[in-house]
This record gives structure tokens, sequence and C-alpha cells, in this order.
């Protein structure tokens, strides 16, 4: 449980998230006190489809992003965080005053920690947050990590460690989002994690061409299909699954152009058959990420994120770690769509406390840092 200084019993903290899946924003509301960290409340905001679709592209066709549109598609995505952490405290009751800092993950629309130079990037202009919220906001959390030789992620097995670390038991924390990453919780304390590959990203791009939806609903596509094995061993294949960690990776390296690749030459490959295919990769990279990294079979993994809503997937992975048992992480207090945002909540408590925020075992940095920067609020309650 993370801890925090008789001083700041009752504080609140709002923690904004918006993943790789790129669906909209998750606001979650927690209060600190002296028995820890709580989650209070949280909604979803999804974003406008028009903006939805301008971040789309912006990630498919990363050359062709002018500086007009990313000057445009950072306030925009910033106005939208704004509108989320407003909503939040209205319908709790609170006012800016009582909200000590908001921790803005924003939206990562480039992720190339191999570069040279590497190089990470979110928008979501923190300065329209605290403008318009008037509360402190604390933002830019990936790149003082990839500074320090880092991957500059995934940044919250911290936070999965503070919340769920049972001494003496080996758990795995799976976060199903667009990008699927692990949190392994060993034994003797230890943390260790990494992205093993995609979670949703690869089955949403699938639906959208294919459905003409969002996502693919409780994983109805990919149940009515049957797995091609020739492109599941295709897929596998490719060079990432093979890397050692710390790694870390985004949509700009796996996207509808990683599946076609994969597709060309095998023929008229049913559109049902792909999406089963994709959801087994999903479920597959996982076991094996679990099975290698973890010193011992777990005696559970709580998956979080989107990819919980999917029960095809959700089977999948179950019935590819045999007798293990697979919870929400609702099963240990938290809420499967609160936990990222929930962690950057926390992450900014981190700062303002002067704590380090990574861990140089999962990210690979040269040491711990204090992650993030500040940006004062106004002071002002502004709609």
């Amino acid at each position: 449980m993370a801890t925090v200084t008789p001083e700041e019993a009752a504080l609140f903290y709002v923690g904004l998230m918006s993943g790789t899946s790129m669906d909209g924003i998750d606001a979650v509301l927690v209060e600190t006190g002296a028995s820890g960290l709580a989650v209070s409340a949280a909604l979803h905001r999804d974003y406008p489809e028009a903006l939805s679709a301008r971040l789309r592209e912006c990630i498919a066709q990363p050359d062709g992003v002018g500086l007009d549109e990313y000057g445009y598609l950072d306030v925009a995505v910033g106005h939208c965080f704004a509108d989320a952490a407003l909503e939040l405290l209205q319908s709790n009751g609170l006012e800016p005053r009582q909200i000590r800092a908001i921790g803005s993950h924003g939206q990562t629309i480039l992720h190339r920690p191999l570069a040279s130079p590497p190089c990470t990037l979110q928008i979501g202009d923190p300065n329209v947050i605290a403008e318009r919220t008037g509360v402190d906001v604390v933002a830019d959390f990936r790149r003082r990590d990839i500074a320090a030789a880092g991957e500059g992620a995934p940044l919250v097995p911290a936070f999965h460690a503070a919340m769920f670390a049972v001494p003496g038991e080996t758990q795995v924390v799976a976060n199903l989002g667009g990008i699927a990453n692990i949190t392994v919780l060993h034994p003797s304390g230890a943390v260790t994690g990494f992205d093993t590959g995609p979670g949703n990203c690869l089955m949403d791009i699938w639906a959208r061409l294919h459905l003409g939806t969002a996502c693919d609903v409780d994983g109805a596509f990919a149940a009515a299909g049957h797995v091609d094995p020739t492109l599941l061993g295709r897929l596998l294949a490719d060079r990432y699954f093979a890397r050692q960690p710390p790694k870390s990776t985004g949509r700009e390296y796996f996207n509808l152009s990683f599946i076609e690749s994969a597709l060309e030459g095998l023929g008229g490959t049913p559109a049902a058959n792909v999406q089963a295919t994709l959801c087994e990769l999903t479920a597959t990279s996982l076991r094996d990420a679990i099975l290698l990294h973890a010193a011992e079979r777990p005696e559970r993994v709580l998956a979080c994120g989107g990819g919980v809503h999917n029960r095809h997937l959700m089977r999948r992975i179950a019935a590819n770690l045999g007798g293990t048992a697979v919870q929400s992480t609702a099963a240990a207090g938290i809420d499967p769509m609160q936990v990222e945002g929930a962690a950057f909540a926390w992450l900014a408590h981190r700062h303002l406390e002067r704590l380090p925020g990574n861990l140089p075992a999962v990210t690979g940095a040269k040491g711990t840092r204090v992650l993030g920067a500040l940006y004062p609020g106004s002071g002002n309650y502004r709609r």
C-alpha cells in the first residue's frame, strides 16, 4: 500500500489517462491518508469522434503531421483532459482548492525508445489543464526516464507493487490496454515488468476495418473465427517478442502494416479468422512473457485495462495459463478501468514529495528519478 505522511491526511488527487487504445480519457479521483491510497470516484469521457479520427491519423501517418496539426491536437486534447477533470470534480461536489494536484499522462502519439536519439511524446497541453481547472498539474512523466537511458515505459509497475504486492507470493499484473504490459511481483519484493506486445490495438484496428466499430465487443468477432496457425506463427516470429527486457513499444510498431505484412501471400484468410488469431497473439505473447520472466508460476494474474471487457480474450489468457487464476484487479480492490488513472495520480503525489516514480529494473534507466514537471494552477475555477 502506498504510504503518505500524517500531514497529508484526506488529500485528493486526480489522475488523467488516455492509453494506446485512444478511445477517450479516464479520470480517477484518489484520496491519500494515513492508511494509504484509495480510489474515491472515476469517470470515462470519450474523445469527440472528429478528434479521435485525427489522433488515429496522426499515429498512422506520423511523417505527414505538420506543426499546425501537432499544435492543434496538443491544445485540443488538453481541453478534453480539462473537461474530464472538471466533470469529475463537479460530479463529486469538490472544489479545485480541495485537489492537491492532477497527474496527467496525456496522449502518446510517439514512442521510439530505440531511436537515435530515443524519444517519446505525449500531448494534451498541461498549461491548458492548469489554467482551466485552477489546480496544479504534474505531467510529462516519461521523458525524464528516457533522458536517464530508460525506455520511458512501462511506468505503472511501481504503482502495481505499491497496491497489489503480497509478501511471499508471486503475482503478475497484466495491463491489457492497446499495448499489453506485465508487472511481475516476486516473493522477495523485487519488481520487474515490460511491454509484452499488442494488447487490444491490433484487434481494434481489424474491428474498425471490418466491422466499422471501435472495438470487438466481448470478443464476439474473434470467437466467431478460428486461429490460423500459419498466421500466428508469422506474427510471433516478429523480433519484438524475442527481445529481452527492458523493452517497450507502441502503435507505431504494432499497426495495420504489421498485420498486412504477416498476411502477405496467405491468400483469402477470412476476416474472423484473422481476428481470432490476433486475439490469440495477445494471449500467447502474454503467456510466454509471464512464464519466461516469473521465477515461478504466479499464484494469480490480476488483469486491468480495456481488454478485461473482452470476454473471449480473457478466456484465451486463462486457457493459455493453465491452472493459474486470472482475475480482474477488482478482486484486489481497484476497478480494472481505474488502475492506470490512479497510477498517474499516485505519480503526481510522488513528484510533489520529490520521490522517484520509475523502477530502473523495469525501464532500464541508469537510476531512480523524480518523474514529471509541475504546471502551477491558476487559482481560478473556469469552464
